[in-house]
């Protein structure tokens, strides 16, 4: 539940309209479609054309660009999660004979390969893959590596070329065929396809000095098209916004999303406003982090972004090769919601039921003489947090063996137990070997060195 109604206010909806209005006619583009996702559902969508009278609806397809990386990353985590691969293995276990053969898996969804941006000519974006008929063939062949991999961010369409054909290989068929059925039916997604379906929109590229047009030529690209092949609609980018918000288990649940959006490589510069998860790109937007992806293909731009903080998603389509800047009026779409109607937090509810031997877990505790607060919440999730502006905190999820497993921050995946004494009594708490105990430096078996004979004095 947010608190929130289920449409945005007039005024809200209006100043919406207004900034998709001013990006179409300042940006020049023959139309746009846009949405705002709050709590799974599109709550607000507009659109802008050259035509008056007429407006694509959001059923209208177009070309999404580079939005395409983020369904063929969810295909990779999903052989993943499955055990059929591990994102530290090299390509080359699964897939041989590629310049790419010793970069992992996990730096060919970060753009940390050190692979070639593009292909060799001709320009992949405006010709027929069957230019391209094998994987040699997307990839240079004098130095295709531009980078040692692990290295450093290099963003690389030929390396999502060899991720579709990764999943190709490991599951036995094209990756669209296995996109449409792992992916797209289980969210709904029937207007999302590899080659554009009535009704579409044409793509066009608007003169820079002067107010005429040039439609751009329609290509499949053949092995190139895990880079940017995807057409869909804005009623069905709305449903993959509210996946990549929450999961689906049918899909993907909501822990290899969160992981997905980690930055994965550290980006160039220290002020960095742009770096990259595994599949997803990271963005920082008028104080915002965001995540999603930007798209472009000759004839369309696309943006789709998702503020975890504000709980809000929304996407921008346009049918021009430049103008109109999809992706920045969907940051600004996010922005603008939130700012007219910020979430309100969840109610504060009681548990259903309390366990009295976590009970006994709560309040203060101390690691050395730094003091801590322990709390219990739902599902038995235990929350340790320092009392000082600095210290080292963490939720903990409990296991069925009795520990806890830290969710976040410097205990993220280390261990805390509970340590009991002969008569059964809690003694201390052991996190990754850090000691916890009831009192500042005691007891003294507890703490590792001991404690001094002569205890707490003063000088």
């Amino acid at each position: 539940m947010t608190g929130l109604p289920d449409e945005l206010l007039p005024t809200t909806r209006r100043a919406l309209l207004h900034l998709l209005a001013v990006a179409q006619s300042e940006g020049r583009t023959p139309s746009m479609v846009a949405g705002v996702v709050r709590g799974g559902r599109l709550v607000w969508s507009g659109a802008r054309s050259m035509v008056d009278g007429h407006a694509p609806t959001p059923d209208v397809q177009y070309r999404i660009g580079s939005l395409t990386k983020t369904f063929v990353a969810v295909l990779v985590l999903r052989l993943r999660d499955e055990g059929l691969l591990d994102l530290a293995d090299p390509l080359g276990r699964h897939l041989p004979g590629t310049a790419a053969d010793g970069a992992t898996i996990a730096h060919l969804l970060s753009h940390s390969s050190g692979l070639a941006a593009e292909t060799p000519g001709p320009w992949w974006e405006r010709t027929e893959g069957s230019l391209r008929p094998a994987l040699d063939d997307v990839l240079e062949t004098d130095r295709p590596v531009k980078h040692p991999a692990g290295r450093r961010l290099h963003y690389s369409n030929p390396g999502y070329a060899l991720l579709g054909a990764l999943v190709e290989k490991v599951r036995g068929e094209h990756w669209g065929e296995v996109l449409r059925r792992e992916v797209l039916a289980p969210l709904g997604m029937d207007r999302t396809t590899l080659l554009p379906q009535h009704p579409h929109a044409g793509g066009f590229a608007v003169h820079p000095w002067a107010d005429v047009m040039l439609p751009e030529p329609l290509t499949d690209t053949g092995l190139m098209g895990p880079a940017g092949q995807l057409w869909s609609t804005g009623a069905d980018l709305a449903r993959w916004a509210a996946f990549l918000a929450v999961g689906d288990d049918k899909v993907l649940p909501a822990d290899t999303l969160a992981e997905m959006r980690r930055p994965a490589v550290a980006p160039d510069d220290a002020g960095w406003t742009t770096a990259f998860g595994l599949g997803l790109q990271l963005r920082r937007h008028e104080g915002r982090l965001l995540y999603g992806h930007t798209g472009s293909m000759p004839g369309f731009t696309a943006g789709l972004w998702i503020s975890e903080t504000d709980g809000l998603a929304a996407f921008a389509l346009s049918n021009a090769t430049s103008g109109g800047n999809a992706p920045q009026l969907a940051a600004g779409l996010i922005t603008l919601t939130a700012d007219h109607e910020p979430p309100l937090p969840e109610p504060w509810r009681p548990l259903p039921e309390a366990d009295k031997d976590l009970l006994e877990l709560t309040g203060p505790w101390y690691w050395g003489a730094a003091p801590n607060t322990l709390r219990l919440r739902a599902d038995r999730v235990l929350e340790l947090s320092p009392l000082a502006s600095t210290g080292r905190g963490s939720r903990f999820r409990p296991e069925p063996d009795g520990t806890w497993t830290g969710l976040d921050n410097y205990y993220a995946g280390e261990t805390l137990r509970v340590v009991r004494k002969a008569d059964g009594t809690v003694s201390h708490l052991d996190v990754g070997s850090f000691v916890y105990t009831r009192e500042p430096y005691g007891p003294a078996d507890a703490v590792p060195g001991g404690v001094g004979p002569e205890g707490w004095h003063s000088m």
